[in-house]
């Protein structure tokens, strides 16, 4: 048991001076994100999919490029487009016929979707009968075609990539295909001190080139891991409380949950946050899950769960608000007050 616990320690360790050569790597390609990386490594470890939401022109496609290059993936890209059909992502059967024999059989092609990062880049520009190929590989790791059922490789992971800013000839991802992503973080614009680095390094002849720092195997070890790392009862008391008080039927739903959120967070988006959490405390080398790691995932994870009121709108509140005001409002625990039991224990 102890020898257990001794490697698990230095899995730990181990983790968290490869995320920070992940993000070096990283560094030498792109400028900033740093809160972008991290959010993108928790998704990675925890094993879920990612969407990333910005104007164009923020380096999101560079970024996860790079960050596949230094994981040691294989890398697959997908442009979405109105025309795109589902078997261009999942792949389709094709007729072959030996030469020798004559003889003609069906051999399926595999299609973009069988690697190990799947970059959908611009997933919302695509129908919704598109965007569903993805959800089955998504959920379950493989797909069916032609009656058969086809493996995806290991590990695998979706970071879909949408621009927030178009109307025209986008269709906006449906719930429930959202809810298929661990996490959707937004990708914002530099600072100015960034900005002025990206126009000095990218302009020039010289380019960075990440090295690699993980294998599949070994990345697949730290998300079992991940998984080890514990979370105390009253942290699993505290999510589910979190959850429930964005359900605006909870008999216990705050005024301005009623007022603000048609539909809130389901089961799945509590153990999304708790798995986020894990492999959060994991990148920093912790044994253990605190509310902190809670409360910084928080807005990431639940963001693209909570459907707001018309009501909301008028108010100016954001999905991002309403989750801050839920965090503040939401105790540790039963026999602490709202807003003391969340400093008392990001503090301790």
């Amino acid at each position: 048991m102890t020898a257990t616990i001794s490697a698990d320690l230095a899995a730990l360790e181990k983790l968290k001076a490869a995320q920070q050569r992940v993000r070096d790597q990283i560094r030498t390609v792109v400028v900033g994100q740093d809160d972008v990386v991290e959010q993108l490594l928790v998704s990675i470890f925890a094993g879920g999919h990612c969407i990333l939401e910005g104007v164009p022109g923020l380096a999101k496609t560079l970024l996860v490029q790079t960050l596949s290059r230094s994981l040691s993936l294989d890398f697959g890209r997908i442009q979405f487009t109105p025309d795109l059909m589902p078997a261009d992502i999942t792949g389709t059967e094709v007729i072959f016929e030996d030469r020798e024999s004559g003889k003609r059989e069906f051999k399926f092609v595999q299609g973009p979707i069988f690697t190990n990062i799947l970059l959908a880049d611009e997933i919302n520009r695509t129908p919704p009968k598109t965007q569903s190929a993805l959800l089955q590989g998504m959920q379950e790791r493989h797909i069916s075609a032609g009656g058969h059922q086809y493996d995806l490789p290991r590990p695998f992971f979706v970071l879909a990539t949408q621009n927030p800013i178009e109307q025209e000839g986008t269709y906006p991802l449906p719930e429930a295909q959202l809810d298929r992503f661990l996490m959707k973080v937004i990708v914002n614009y530099p600072t100015r001190d960034e900005e002025r680095e990206i126009y000095r390094t990218t302009t020039g002849i010289e380019h960075g080139e990440p090295e690699r720092v993980l294998s599949g195997e070994e990345v697949l070890e730290l998300q079992d891991l991940v998984r080890k790392v514990p979370i105390s009862d009253m942290l699993i008391d505290y999510t589910m409380s979190l959850v429930r008080a964005t359900r605006r039927d909870d008999p216990e739903a705050a005024d301005f949950v009623k007022q603000w959120v048609l539909w809130g967070v389901g089961p799945r988006g509590g153990q999304s946050l708790i798995l986020a959490a894990k492999a959060r405390a994991a990148l920093y080398g912790r044994s253990e899950v605190t509310a902190e790691d809670l409360q910084e995932m928080a807005p990431s994870v639940l963001r693209h769960r909570i459907v707001l009121s018309y009501n909301a709108e008028a108010d100016g509140q954001t999905p991002d608000s309403v989750i801050a005001k839920l965090i503040d409002t939401t105790p540790l625990d039963n026999s602490t007050s709202a807003g003391d039991g969340r400093v008392q224990r990001v503090l301790k």
